[in-house]
């Protein structure tokens, strides 16, 4: 596991990258949710989404090794954060996206300087292509999550959380593969135990929840929903134990509920966030944190959004 020392030392390795991004609030959501209500802004991050944080993170240390090519699998973010950085370093990166990609992340995965390779619809598919890409080319391939440099890098925002919101009661955490939570969960748990960890599942992509509860790790059935980064089948071998160590509840939400979430943000505070970063906000709107009158930071983790989709996510 990953210590709070990793991730002071992921803080300071990234500084001259990433931003330290703004906590946001709204006297309305506040009032739906009948708590104290703090957006932490990470779609206002570099490239869109929180991923910048742990890649750069792993892609230094890469660099700083002598690697001179990467790879990695990706449904958009974590593929624009690598090729992003990777060009900021100086070295090409090729990222293998599915072929239903969001057609705004692999064009802007290509204005970073990436090199996009469309292989199939899992990350059964992906991820071993762009391994065999990185072993043709002596490369490294960069995981998505699953990986301590990549959740310490994740792990920063936690840090920033406790020292922008200093009496947070409750923080909430999308979860995928478990490198965004696993990151927060040790920074906030080591530096601040009574600080409450929630984290949130769509219903259909609830391979953690159903993990948790039977206490290993469960693959689920390939599966579709709005929130397209948490789209996993399963919890990371490395991510996993954090989160069962740490964590102190896990809530779903229905896709109905990410678009009223992602639509509410966008009315009343005038913020566009991916579903994938809604689903905190669903999780406190609609009753699934049972808390009142607490200081809930919900983590907003991206907000890049093919526009042409939009109307499809908040009607």
């Amino acid at each position: 596991m990953i210590s709070l020392q990793d991730i002071q030392q992921a803080r300071e390795n990234i500084a001259d990258i990433v931003h330290q991004t703004p906590i946001l609030t709204s006297t309305q959501l506040s009032g739906l949710c009948g708590n104290h209500i703090f957006l932490k802004g990470e779609h206002l991050q570099k490239i869109g989404a929180f991923k910048i944080r742990g890649a750069t993170n792993k892609v230094k240390q890469v660099v700083q090794d002598g690697g001179k090519l990467v790879t990695a699998a990706s449904s958009g973010n974590h593929g624009q954060a690598v090729a992003y950085i990777a060009n900021k370093l100086g070295i090409p990166a090729t990222i293998v996206v599915p072929e239903d990609a969001n057609p705004s992340k692999v064009a802007a995965i290509k204005a970073y300087g990436g090199k996009v390779e469309k292989c199939g619809f899992t990350s059964r598919e992906r991820i071993p292509r762009a391994k065999a890409l990185a072993d043709q080319n002596n490369g490294i391939f960069i995981p998505p999550y699953d990986d301590s440099l990549i959740i310490a890098g994740q792990g920063t925002i936690g840090l920033e959380i406790l020292e922008q919101v200093k009496d947070a009661d409750i923080v909430v955490v999308p979860i995928g593969g478990g490198g965004l939570i696993s990151g927060i969960l040790t920074a906030i748990k080591e530096t601040n135990p009574s600080v409450k960890v929630v984290g949130v599942e769509p219903e259909s992509a609830n391979d953690t929840y159903l993990s948790l509860q039977k206490g290993e790790i469960t693959a689920i059935q390939e599966t579709t929903t709005i929130a397209d980064g948490l789209r996993t089948i399963q919890p990371g071998d490395v991510t996993f134990p954090i989160v069962q160590k740490y964590i102190d509840d896990i809530v779903l939400v229905s896709e109905a509920e990410i678009k009223q979430a992602m639509r509410i943000v966008l009315e009343r505070m005038k913020q566009l966030i991916e579903p994938s970063s809604a689903v905190t906000v669903a999780a406190t709107m609609f009753g699934k944190i049972k808390a009142k009158d607490k200081k809930i930071v919900c983590v907003i983790s991206g907000g890049n959004v093919d526009l042409n989709q939009l109307d499809v996510f908040i009607r």
